[in-house]
């Protein structure tokens, strides 16, 4: 959420972010409603210094005075009973545009309407050249026995799917890798809820408008997260930091639930966007300082590309355009990883800077060193998101029989496998 002030004294900063990053809300709704809001507020507050004023004075007044005074304070009492569902209507329609207006992008954000116009950063890694026809993850995952396709759709529905015996081993050493990555590299690992309050999904700005992704327990009023982001930030909502407990930085570990309910018909094959999945997802909270939140936003996206490192998966790294990143990000790197069987490099991680854009919409604040408060700014990034990584990872390190060599970061963790081979 932005600052009203800054809304007020930079209009046209915020035009612009609402017509390149493409939302929904009429700013001159939001600064008439502002403006409504400021007038009827004026009356209530001087409607209830009145009814004060008048109570005061009562005890004091002489018998011819009284009369007089008592019955300006029914009406000043009528008056106010009758403007207070008014101030909370004209506070209510202030409040939902407030949600919708987006936060403004960093100058290095390039313009652009789609994923076309993300801007290529840097690559890592060659794209595997194949002497032979390379399979696709569903076909290796299949062969190798890693899955069970058909089970879970029956029970489940489509975009089901359940890891089986060395499947499900390798999906737990992919996040053990990740996890002990960034616990060396001083992250905090958190196991968060993943059943949250509607306030959590507000506050860091996946609501109002990702209300159709999210998977709803409609009995509890609560939400399934789509991130363990949105837990690591609400886990601070209401409080005051001090400014030496930052930087905090977590690694929240969680299953994961989107509906894809923009996604009917598309990459239905495989695991590349499924109902649930399992995120390591790195979360920051630092001084709001543009430095020290680029410095961190830097720092979060080496980690996962430390991880992809070890993984030995090629990526690319590209800054999203402002079509592209979310309403609360002002910057965004997406990291995608080279898909064989999709002939194409493909996101498999992201990187964003929020500035203070959760935490007003949270109630979190810090005490800075001169005492006086304000909203830290936070990041996140995905460490890991599987199974889509096991796209890339299978894909890439396949041999010509269906077997696939593990890249020798991983061999700890599937205790001392090398290879998967096909079952016979």
């Amino acid at each position: 959420m932005l600052d009203i002030q800054f809304i007020r004294t930079n209009p046209d900063a915020v035009r612009a972010a609402i017509k390149n990053k493409r939302c929904d809300v009429n700013l001159d709704d939001l600064l008439e409603a502002d403006r409504a809001r400021r007038e009827i507020i004026g009356i209530l507050d001087t409607a209830r210094a009145r009814k004060n004023e008048v109570a005061a004075a009562i005890p004091k007044a002489n018998k011819d005075e009284r009369p007089a005074l008592i019955a300006e304070g029914k009406e000043v009492k009528e008056r106010i009973e009758n403007l207070e569902p008014k101030v909370a209507e004209v506070q209510r329609r202030f409040d939902d545009l407030m949600l919708r207006v987006p936060s403004v992008p960093r100058p290095e954000v390039p313009i652009g309407k789609g994923e076309k116009d993300n801007v290529e950063v840097r690559r890592w890694g060659t794209p595997r050249a194949f002497n032979f026809k390379p399979k696709d993850h569903v076909e290796l995952m299949t062969i190798l026995g890693l899955v069970n396709w058909d089970g879970p759709r029956r029970f489940a529905g489509s975009r089901s799917y359940a890891m089986m015996g060395v499947g499900a081993l390798l999906e737990q050493a992919v996040l053990r890798l990740a996890i002990e990555t960034l616990v060396e590299r001083g992250l905090t690992l958190v196991n968060v809820p993943v059943i949250v309050k509607e306030r959590a999904l507000l506050g860091t700005g996946f609501f109002p408008l990702g209300l159709e992704e999210a998977y709803s327990i409609a009995a509890d009023e609560l939400f399934l997260v789509g991130t363990s982001e949105v837990s690591l930030v609400s886990m601070h909502c209401d409080e005051t930091l001090e400014s030496a407990q930052l930087p905090i930085r977590y690694a929240g570990l969680s299953p994961c639930f989107r509906r894809e309910a923009g996604a009917h018909g598309k990459d239905t094959r495989g695991l590349y966007r499924v109902h649930q999945f399992t995120k390591v997802e790195q979360v920051v909270f630092c001084l709001p300082d543009e430095a020290v939140a680029e410095k961190e936003h830097y720092a979060l996206l080496g980690n996962a590309e430390a991880i992809l490192h070890k993984l030995e998966i090629p990526y690319r790294v590209a800054i999203a355009c402002t079509g592209e990143i979310g309403l609360g990000q002002t910057r965004k790197h997406e990291v995608e990883s080279w898909m064989p069987g999709r002939d194409a490099f493909s996101e498999t991680h992201s990187c964003s800077t929020l500035g203070d854009f959760q935490t007003r919409r949270s109630n979190i604040r810090v005490r800075l060193a001169d005492g006086t408060l304000a909203y830290p700014y936070t990041l996140n990034n995905t460490a890991i998101a599987t199974p889509r990584v096991l796209i890339p990872l299978l894909e890439h390190h396949q041999n010509e029989d269906g077997s696939v060599t593990l890249p020798k970061a991983l061999v700890p963790y599937m205790n001392g496998t090398e290879m998967l081979k096909p079952k016979r």
